[in-house]
């Protein structure tokens, strides 16, 4: 059974789901040595922002298959090392974005009538009603500087407010700008022009200080800043400087370059609002975001595609319901292109028909690299690096689609030109979600694949079968199904045997020594 490393805290829905399906293991407060020395026995380890997920820290995770982070951001799992090493890394992205959507509306209320001074001023003892002096949100210009799913929730809570929302997103669609209410500009509008700025964008190299002095010098005089994102965003010590010269009148933030900020001046700033990364700390988001990353989790141990695959494309739940057993099917055909198929390839082709030729097959695609590159590569693979490695070797993939199917509603081929000019097709289809092999090299059968299997190509004879059954009952191998594919009565035709134990070589070379019987071919899935 695989087994599950948990290095930080998460809510108990998302312990109890990983534990109803594998083994899992609570390791709390480990150090980088010691998180690389226990790794190697794990196949999935969760985290939150706390643990470093370095390329040194997956190298050591020799089995690991998927890194879950409870939470948006992965800032803190070096995403290129792992889809490099084959491991995908899932995350709950849209669990904790009603939470801070709310604190970045409830720091805006707080910094514009001046709460958290005013309660201060309280504590000790004063009663200051003419020093805090407010300012309403109504009317006021609120810019996104990002525009995805928290910045659109805020967005809908600040038109609420009667504010006027101005967001800038380099993927932002007018069309979904308009449906909320909100004016797309560009960054330099937004500064220029908004009262109050949030941020809601991932760090990344291009947004790391990206509110730079230059650019808070662009700001309106006066103007306000919310970071509820990612620290290393806002140019800290620029703010500062923002901050005593009264180009910024107030900050309120969440987030931090470092976590815990350590001697940091606007920490104890009289115009900011600081707070210790409390962004999806709800007791509702935390159930969510465990939810949502043990589901992801639990999904990619057990071969599917998880909905939030940080390093895997996304497929929307109603394509996924047709495209699930094709995945699978993508490899399988792969796997049997590669040991049927004698002669070095020159080409691949994948060929969509029917329903699939209507949904995104992306993670087709990437299974089928996937399955003919195993065997062929020092490297673990796995659909994550596929498309990596299959570029490293020069293999290309190409693909078409076609409406029709003829005999099914969708059917997926692997085509095979080899370096001789011939070509072989292998193809399959899904029954009731379960891939079927209905096609191979001209042959029309049905055949649930196995994970051990007999192929073999033959001149159709009365007895040739039997004989078959007779060497592997003679070597102990026991059969579970038997298919036979014919060109026309005592012509070519190919069998495939479903069997119980993968099939020595000595075996298939007897069966190949059978009067009749041109290639014989043992199958490992």
């Amino acid at each position: 059974m695989a087994q599950i490393l948990v290095t930080e805290k998460i809510g108990a829905e998302g312990l109890d789901a990983l534990t109803q399906a594998f083994t899992v293991d609570v390791r709390l407060d480990l150090t980088q040595e010691q998180l690389k020395e226990i790794l190697p026995s794990y196949d999935a380890l969760v985290v939150r922002s706390q643990t470093k997920v370095t390329a040194d820290v997956l190298a050591h995770g020799t089995k690991l298959r998927v890194v879950g982070r409870a939470g948006t951001g992965v800032d803190n799992i070096d995403v290129d090392a792992a889809t490099r090493a084959g491991i995908l890394v899932v995350n709950a992205p849209a669990s904790n974005s009603i939470a801070v959507a709310e604190l970045a509306i409830g720091l805006l209320l707080g910094m514009a009538r001046q709460i958290p001074q005013a309660r201060a001023s309280m504590q000790a003892g004063r009663w200051e009603r003419g020093r805090f002096m407010g300012w309403e949100v109504r009317g006021k210009n609120l810019g996104l500087l990002g525009f995805g799913r928290i910045g659109s929730e805020v967005a809908r809570r600040a038109r609420a407010l009667e504010m006027n929302v101005l967001a800038y997103d380099p993927f932002i669609s007018q069309e979904r700008a308009q449906q909320l209410g909100v004016q797309a500009v560009t960054l330099d509008t937004l500064l220029r022009e908004s009262d109050v700025i949030s941020i809601h964008t991932p760090l990344i190299d291009a947004t790391r200080n990206l509110l730079n002095a230059e650019r808070l010098a662009q700001l309106k005089p006066g103007a306000y800043l919310i970071n509820c994102a990612r620290g290393g965003i806002i140019d800290e010590a620029a703010l500062v400087e923002a901050l005593e010269h009264k180009q910024v009148a107030g900050a309120a933030l969440d987030v931090w370059a470092q976590e815990p900020p350590k001697n940091n001046p606007l920490v104890a700033h009289p115009n900011v609002i600081a707070l210790p990364h409390l962004g999806a700390s709800t007791e509702e988001a935390q159930a969510l975001t465990a939810a949502d990353v043990a589901e992801g989790v639990v999904d990619a141990l057990q071969n599917r595609t998880p909905r939030y695959a940080v390093n895997a494309p996304f497929v929307a739940p109603e394509a996924w319901q047709i495209v699930a057993p094709y995945v699978q099917l993508g490899r399988i055909l792969a796997r049997l292109a590669a040991q049927v198929v004698q002669s070095p390839a020159s080409a691949y082709e994948i060929v969509y028909s029917g329903e699939l030729a209507t949904t995104t097959t992306e993670p087709i695609r990437l299974a089928t690299l996937a399955g003919l590159l195993e065997g062929a590569s020092e490297s673990r693979v796995t659909p994550v690096n596929a498309a990596l490695l299959a570029r490293d070797r020069g293999l290309a993939l190409s693909e078409r689609k076609l409406p029709e199917a003829e005999r099914y509603a969708a059917l997926l081929e692997l085509r095979v030109t080899t370096s001789d000019g011939a070509l072989h097709t292998f193809g399959g289809t899904a029954v009731q979600d379960e891939p079927h092999v209905v096609q191979v090299d001209g042959y029309w059968l049905d055949v649930v694949p196995s994970q051990a299997m007999v192929f073999t190509f033959h001149q159709d004879r009365p007895g040739l079968i039997g004989h078959v059954g007779t060497i592997l009952g003679a070597a102990d191998i026991n059969i579970s199904s038997m298919h036979v594919g014919r060109m026309a009565p005592r012509g070519h035709a190919m069998m495939v045997l479903t069997v119980d134990e993968p099939v020595p070589g000595d075996v298939i070379a007897k069966i190949e020594a059978e009067a009749g019987i041109a290639k014989a071919f043992s199958v490992q899935l």
